[in-house]
């Protein structure tokens, strides 16, 4: 299987599994990846994502040139044909939080799927870029509108508009990974953060991560008062109630997402 797919404790490991095309995205690995994404988004016993690639060399390396043809349809059908809720990993959309374990090289449209991640984290040999400006294109599965709300203006400008490679410690650096650690310890980092976040509260985690990505978008007073509501709509769910009382009784709480 082009994308191997795992569930314990709360965290769902996702793979991208063609090592031997440095996990480049063909057609079928971008229709399992949608399909995958959208189970996860409805399952309940998944309350944290970790999408990852397999082997040592990269992440994903975008995609996949030698299987990949130019569509049948026209460029107007393909953006406008009624019924189309998405057609590549670019447009994919979760509540769910979503780690990045990024092992090795992570281009073109590896660096955008890794984008859609809320937390990212590389290992020690990773390297980030989006080449599509040297052969005449551009990143086109978000990376032109996600880069710039990652890292600053000038250090996205710059990314876009040469095309170069950053390594790891520049990815750090500017903000695109929030850890580096040896490749060995990348998965053990990525899944033990994942469990550790499978264990807060399910609606409290998606609550907060909706409004922070809706509130980046928004005007504070806007966003403030989106925040306000949604403590209101939490405020007498069980798993609020459920924390007061491990908190009283010092015990671990146990949340359902209710």
């Amino acid at each position: 299987m082009p994308i191997v797919k795992t569930v314990r404790d709360g965290v769902a490991i996702v793979t991208l599994n063609r090592p031997e095309a440095m996990n480049s995205i063909d057609p079928e690995s971008n229709e399992q990846l949608l399909a995958i994404w959208d189970e996860i988004s409805i399952d309940e016993d998944v309350r944290v994502l970790v999408l990852t690639g397999a082997g040592e060399r990269a992440f994903c390396t975008g995609a996949d040139l030698k299987k990949t043809m130019p569509p049948a349809d026209s460029a107007a059908r393909q953006v406008f044909r009624a019924g189309t809720r998405h057609s590549n990993f670019g447009t994919l959309q979760t509540d769910k939080p979503v780690i990045a374990a990024i092992n090795g090289y992570a281009l073109g449209g590896g660096l955008e799927l890794a984008l859609l991640a809320d937390i990212r984290i590389c290992s020690d040999n990773a390297q980030f870029g989006l080449p599509e400006v040297r052969v005449g294109s551009i990143p086109g599965a978000g990376g032109t509108q996600r880069l710039i709300r990652a890292v600053s203006q000038s250090d996205a400008m710059r990314m876009l508009l040469t095309g170069e490679r950053i390594d790891a410690d520049e990815a750090l650096r500017i903000g695109l990974v929030s850890k580096v650690v040896p490749l060995s310890a990348l998965q053990e980092t990525a899944i033990n953060l994942a469990r550790a976040m499978a264990a807060n509260a399910p609606l409290a985690m998606i609550a907060a991560k909706r409004l922070a990505m809706t509130g980046r978008e928004l005007p504070l007073a806007g966003g403030l008062e989106l925040e306000r509501q949604a403590f209101g709509v939490l405020r007498d769910s069980e798993d609020r109630l459920e924390g007061r009382r491990a908190f009283a009784d010092k015990r671990a709480p146990v949340f359902r997402g209710r």
